[in-house]
Order: C-alpha cells, then sequence, then structure tokens
C-alpha cells in the first residue's frame, strides 16, 4: 500500500460520504422504533467476533465501513430508537453529531490561544452564556471538561485550594478539612476526597428525606464540624440525582454556608438543563449562590460525548486550582487583563474543541428550544408516573421532577427479597428481548426499575408499549 496515496485518497468527499450514511441510515432506521434496542450476545461472543491479529496491511475504506455497519451497529446500544430508557446518556442533537467531524478535522488543542485561537474565543464565550443562565456575574468564568466527575473535581480542587492553599506544595497535612455532602450524591464527591489527599474519612455524608438532602440534618452536621474545630472544605448539593433526578433545596442549603462561609459547589450535572426551561428553572432557584457548578451539556442538553462543563462565580478560583506555571507553553496576561489560554483552568492540556458542538447546538436551534426538549422529555416522563401510580401491579417510589423515574413491580402475597429477584430478573429479560432497554437500582434497601427518558423521540405510545412489555414478562415469570 501506497500509504501517502491512499491518504490523500481518503479525504476525497466520496469517502467521506461513507461514513455520513452510516450515520444517516442509523438515525432513519430506528426512527421507527422497529428493530432491537441492544444486543442479546454476551460480552464473550462479542469479543470472539473481533479477536484476531493486528492488521498489517490496510484494507479499502469501503471494506472498512461495510464491517461498520455490519459488526459494530447492530450490537451497539441505540440511543436513538425511542424505546432507550436507560443511561442517562442522550440521543444527540443531529446538528452537533455532524460537527463532530468538523471539530477532528480540525484537531485543535485547546489549553494555549496559539494553538487553537478560534476555539479558545468559542470556549470562552459559551462559559460566558452559560454562567449567565446561571446567575453568575462577569468575574464568572469556567472550561469544559470530561464529564460531571472531572467537573466536581476541578471544583473541589479549587475548594481545597482555597483552604488549604499550600496543599499544592505541602499535601494537606494530618488534619484534612472535611467535604460535607447528601448520602444520594454522585460518586465523584467520594473520588474526589480520595484523589485530592483528603481521604474516605473526610467524606461526610448526610442523610435524605424524600431523596434530597435534609436540611436540618446538614445544619446539625455542619455546627457539630466546627464545634469540633473541623474545617470545611466544601458542601456539595445536588441538581438532579443519579438515582431519581431529585434536587437538593440550594436556596435553604446555600443558607447554611452563607451562615458558615462555607464553599457551595452545585453538582448540576443532570439537572443544570433545567436552566433552559421556563417551566423547570425554579427546580435549580439558588445556584448562583453557589461557589462552583458542575453541569454536563452531554446530558439533558442533549449533545454527544463528552462536553461536561465547570463553571465557577470567580473564575479565578480555578485559576488556583490550578496554580503551576509551564512557561514553555502558558505566557501570561498583560497586567489587568484576563488571560486566553484554558489550560491554566483546566485539568487537561491536550484537549478537543468540545466547545464546537455546543455553539453550533445553541446556533441551530436557540436556548428555548432546548428548553422545550428539556420539557418534552420532563412531561414524557411525568406521563410514565401517572400511568404506573394508576396501575395495581406497579408502586412509584417517587414523583418524578425531571426525566428520571424509579417504580417496582409488585405482587401481593410475595415477600420483599422474592419481589427484588422478580424485579432483577424483570429487567434483564425486558432488555434481552430487545424491545426495550431500562436501568435497575437500590432505593431503602429495595430493587426498583428505573427509566431515564434522553430521547426525543420517546413519546406516549413508547412508554405504554414500555408498560406492556414488562407486564407480559412479569406473566411469563
Amino acid at each position: 500500500m501506497d500509504i501517502m496515496k491512499e491518504l490523500e485518497r481518503d479525504t476525497a468527499f466520496e469517502e467521506g460520504e461513507r461514513f455520513l450514511r452510516v450515520v444517516a441510515d442509523y438515525l432513519a432506521q430506528t426512527r421507527t422504533g422497529d428493530g432491537p434496542v441492544s444486543t442479546p450476545h454476551t460480552p464473550a461472543e462479542l469479543a470472539a467476533r473481533f479477536a484476531g491479529p493486528m492488521p498489517r496491511a490496510g484494507a479499502p475504506l469501503a471494506r472498512v465501513v461495510e464491517r461498520v455497519v455490519r459488526e459494530i451497529i447492530p450490537d451497539s446500544n441505540k440511543l436513538y430508537h425511542p424505546m432507550y430508557m436507560g443511561h442517562q446518556v442522550s440521543a444527540p442533537l443531529p446538528a452537533a453529531i455532524w460537527m463532530e467531524s468538523v471539530t477532528a478535522a480540525l484537531n485543535n488543542s485547546l489549553a494555549v490561544w496559539e494553538m487553537s485561537p478560534t476555539g479558545t474565543v468559542i470556549e470562552t464565550q459559551v462559559m460566558r452564556w452559560l454562567c449567565e443562565l446561571a446567575g453568575f456575574g462577569k468575574s464568572s468564568g469556567g472550561t469544559l471538561t470530561t464529564g460531571g466527575t472531572e467537573a466536581t473535581f476541578t471544583a473541589l480542587l479549587a475548594a481545597r485550594a482555597a483552604t488549604l492553599p499550600n496543599a499544592w506544595q505541602d499535601g494537606v497535612g494530618a488534619d484534612a478539612p472535611a467535604i460535607v455532602y447528601g448520602e444520594h450524591a454522585h460518586y465523584a464527591v467520594t473520588r474526589a476526597a480520595g484523589e485530592l489527599g483528603l481521604g474516605m474519612r473526610s467524606a461526610m455524608p448526610v442523610p435524605s428525606r424524600d431523596w434530597r438532602v435534609d436540611v436540618r440534618a446538614l445544619r446539625e452536621r455542619v455546627e457539630s464540624l466546627i464545634a469540633e474545630g473541623r474545617k470545611i472544605m466544601a458542601v456539595v448539593a445536588t441538581a438532579g440525582s443519579t438515582a431519581t433526578g431529585s434536587f437538593d433545596d440550594l436556596e435553604a442549603i446555600a443558607d447554611v454556608c452563607d451562615a458558615h462561609g462555607l464553599w457551595l459547589h452545585v453538582d448540576a450535572a443532570h439537572g443544570g438543563s433545567a436552566l433552559f426551561s421556563a417551566a423547570h428553572r425554579h427546580s435549580v432557584a439558588g445556584i448562583a449562590r453557589a461557589r462552583s457548578v458542575a453541569w454536563d451539556p452531554h446530558k439533558m442538553m442533549l449533545l454527544p460525548l463528552s462536553a461536561g462543563v465547570v463553571l465557577m462565580r470567580d473564575e479565578r478560583d480555578l485559576e488556583a486550582a490550578f496554580a503551576q506555571r509551564a512557561p514553555y507553553l502558558f505566557h501570561g496576561a498583560a497586567e489587568g487583563e484576563r488571560g486566553w489560554d484554558q489550560g491554566p483552568r483546566s485539568f487537561m492540556c491536550s484537549r478537543r474543541v468540545d466547545a464546537f458542538k455546543v455553539w453550533v447546538a445553541l446556533q441551530r436551534y436557540g436556548a428555548d428550544s432546548i428548553g422545550a426538549l428539556y420539557d418534552h422529555l420532563c412531561d414524557t416522563t411525568r406521563a410514565l408516573y401517572e400511568i404506573l401510580k394508576a396501575h395495581r401491579d406497579f408502586i412509584t417510589l417517587h414523583e418524578p421532577e425531571s426525566n428520571i423515574l424509579c417504580f417496582r413491580y409488585t405482587r401481593v402475597g410475595m415477600s420483599d427479597e422474592d419481589l427484588d429477584a422478580l424485579n432483577r430478573t424483570m429487567r434483564e429479560r425486558y432488555n434481552q428481548s430487545g424491545v426495550g432497554w431500562i436501568t435497575t437500582t437500590v432505593l431503602g434497601g429495595r430493587r426498583v426499575l428505573r427509566v431515564t427518558l434522553m430521547n426525543p423521540r420517546t413519546g406516549r405510545e413508547h412508554i405504554e408499549r414500555l408498560v406492556e412489555g414488562l407486564l407480559q414478562i412479569a406473566g411469563s415469570l
């Protein structure tokens, strides 16, 4: 193979069109809701398909694309299928899908302005828009991350810098400060406690009431730690929890933090996009009082992975989190001016310009339409809640605040343990059948079924089909 000749051949429109056709066909084939949502195969079966020696010689691009169509697409999770109601991963906005190839072709690295002149400026502007939406002022700022886990880690790194300014040089010492968080917070919080050198003992959970932080218990925990002379590095609230999509009372939690001068971080990875919705914006009332916010546009803004965001009420806090100098890269700004390099504000150095797809999505659809999509997903979840609530064979575990709902199949005369096993088996059989895809979790010590609606194509007919499918499987068991 003449590699230089083949490289030039692959730059032709006709070759790129092969991939575009694969994507367009996938989007079209999933539109009707027919066909399997996922795969019936085991990991071992799929691994056998791709086993073999590394190719020493290349193949024509047409043949490679044929393998993609034949061996990759069929057994991937089809998030654009309206019966996919599984994890918090979106059926992404089409314009953002198409922009991904442009981003890859440009391949600019966002750490330094001279390596990505337009991308750096666009990320800064997108951060400005999102900060304004959150109610932050002109001194605010942020950066894109790989997701909410990195965003929360970055925010807590900034909180550590504020609480222990010498930690970068000296470490956290034996008397590590505490992080206080709700028991239903994402594991990113406890993971950050370990990664930041605080130790898991410094992560202090607070019990919940109705799947939200019990503010009274929070206040008591904070006052008790202060009375003991323990430093508190941050309080973490959740806006859109993973299990139930519930929103903590941010105003009340902010009151506790303000009373004691504490850093408030809001993990709004899932629920931050409620800011686009006039009907649901109240869910995040008080978010402007946070010092830092994690938010995932690749969730309820329906963007392709990955597109997370960390926002800071004061951008200087973000820069303080990465108080390291790399003169060969970061040249600094003139006195009194803001530097354009994003590297000093980010955990990563080399990274793609994911801001492009956020910018394109907002240009194509506008903030109001993204809010309307958020409303549609929440409304459809509410409709499912009403169906299940009226059904004698199901119990709903909570009233949905967003697009997540947990429920449990029940049967008279069965023990809780047997119902746990039955619900687990129902989910496994349902997913293996290919007619749909849902998840499961444990709430209150009991196994429950869980749906997350992340696809605008999912409507009432599909949630009715979900209920019918689950009842058929329950009957067969």
